[in-house]
Order: C-alpha cells, then sequence, then structure tokens
C-alpha cells in the first residue's frame, strides 16, 4: 500500500469510527506567527465533521476541539458526504493555516478534492451556533 493510500486509509477510519487512543493522541499545538500564535491540529486526528456550506466545513478534533476549515470554491459533495479524508500537503501531518491540507470526499467517479484555504480554531460557543445555523 502505497503512503497516499494508507493515509487516506487511516483519516477515513479515524473519521468513520469513534474517537480512540490512537486517534487523538497530539490533538493540537500552537505555532507562533507574526500575528501570534494559531492553533494546529494533525490531520490524522480528525473524528468527525459537518460541513456548513460548500466552501466550508468543521472538523472536530478530539472530544470537543472544532475547527472551521474554508475551502477553495465549491465543494460539491461535501454537504452529503457521510464520510471525508483530509490529506496533508505540508509535508508533515499538520494543519495550522489554509494549503497545509486538502479534503477528499468520496465520489462515484474517484474523490473530489478540495483545498483547505483557511483554517480557524472555533471557541466551544461558536462551534454549537455554527451547527446550530446548519440545522435550520
Amino acid at each position: 500500500m502505497n503512503r497516499q493510500t494508507a493515509s487516506w486509509t487511516f483519516a477515513a477510519a479515524c473519521l468513520t469510527l469513534a474517537a480512540t487512543s490512537a486517534c487523538t493522541a497530539q490533538p493540537e499545538r500552537e505555532v507562533a506567527t507574526a500575528e501570534g500564535a494559531r492553533q494546529c491540529f494533525l490531520a490524522s486526528q480528525v473524528n468527525g465533521f459537518h460541513s456548513l456550506e460548500r466552501d466550508h466545513v468543521l472538523v472536530t478534533v478530539g472530544a470537543n476541539r472544532t475547527f472551521e476549515l474554508g475551502l477553495t470554491g465549491t465543494c460539491f459533495d461535501i454537504d452529503w458526504s457521510q464520510r471525508i479524508a483530509i490529506r496533508s500537503t505540508g509535508g508533515t501531518d499538520w494543519v495550522c493555516s489554509g494549503l497545509d491540507a486538502e479534503l477528499l470526499i468520496p465520489s462515484p467517479i474517484g474523490p473530489q478534492r478540495c483545498a483547505v484555504t483557511s483554517v480557524r480554531r472555533l471557541s466551544d460557543e461558536e462551534a454549537r451556533a455554527a451547527r446550530e445555523s446548519r440545522r435550520h
């Protein structure tokens, strides 16, 4: 199995199974930037997602950390997909900013790739409000 296939398989398993210790170790870190510290997470540690629109998705890392990911253009199948995978594009598994990752969404003609353009950690209140707005 090549590295990309192994990464896809592991990420899909983490998203479709309940969180286990293998999927929750080292859930995030802070990285210092000129603008201040920003929150990062490991792509392989994502254990759930909610689409907000076709160009934004919420991902859950660990038990209670939520990140909003902005996507390039429109990611057509994200709003009905039951699973996604996150592939890191930065050479490590860490996702800290836009262009560090892409989403892979299953499709009948092969996985659809949607580049991540922004990453923002949400507070618990922001995450609840975002999920509630999606239900209405």
